[in-house]
């Protein structure tokens, strides 16, 4: 009896270490199964038309005289007001900066007998609206205040004209979406090259999304892009 109850034991103890390692086995396999791995990036980026425009009208005066020189930007500073309520825009969409006045002869810079014009003066007022269209125009038809006396400040890369798109939270979902499918299908194409079948999303980083003009000639057409990396599992 003893020696069938070793047996036993004995074939037992076998049996157990067997299974044992066929399921340890079988384990590892999976684990190195589920360590193959893809990473894609996916790509999605949309046009979109700027909402907002900041407009800086900068217009300059010359004179010997301080106190006529500000007389002149206030009545500038009137009559481009006055231009911008009369097509449209509101009041509360305007703001004024403080004039900047230089006076040259203060600042030293020698040879004071051939200056013109002693004092200088800048002044920018700012149009911020959502109405692009409008403000467009007016961009083209505002010259016409040149013909008053109005001297406008050119090529002025301090105050430049901005066009900004502020909706982003609305296509961030279809963006994402848009991004993942793109993703997957580059993963698709590694997986069936090398034999395997797709598996599901191990990690996902969303990416940052930029906006930015879609080209220098129409600064208020935007280019909305974003790339999402993204892991997939393979599987035999």
């Amino acid at each position: 009896m003893r020696k069938i109850e070793t047996l036993i034991l004995g074939f037992s103890l076998v049996l157990g270490l067997y299974l044992l390692g066929s399921t340890l086995s079988q384990s590892l396999l999976a684990y190195k199964a589920m360590d193959r791995t893809v990473v894609v990036k996916g790509l999605a980026q949309k046009d979109v038309n700027a909402d907002v425009v900041i407009w800086p009208i900068s217009y300059l005066h010359a004179s010997n005289d301080l106190s006529k020189l500000y007389q002149k930007l206030d009545s500038d500073t009137k009559s481009i007001r006055d231009f911008l309520e009369k097509r449209g825009f509101k009041s509360e969409e305007i703001t004024l900066s403080a004039a900047l006045v230089t006076d040259k002869i203060a600042q030293d810079y020698g040879g004071s007998n051939q200056i013109q014009y002693r004092y200088s003066g800048i002044q920018t007022l700012t149009l911020y609206t959502k109405n692009i269209k409008n403000a467009r125009e007016s961009m083209t038809s505002i010259t016409t205040l040149g013909k008053k006396g109005i001297t406008f400040r050119a090529n002025n890369y301090e105050n430049t004209t901005e066009y900004i798109y502020t909706k982003l939270n609305e296509i961030k979902p279809s963006m994402i979406k848009a991004a993942t499918k793109n993703a997957r299908a580059a993963a698709q194409t590694f997986a069936s090259d090398s034999q395997s079948k797709l598996g599901k999303i191990k990690s996902a980083r969303q990416g940052q999304f930029s906006i930015s003009a879609r080209d220098k000639n129409t600064p208020y057409i935007k280019k909305v892009r974003i790339v999402s990396t993204i892991e997939y599992y393979l599987d035999d």
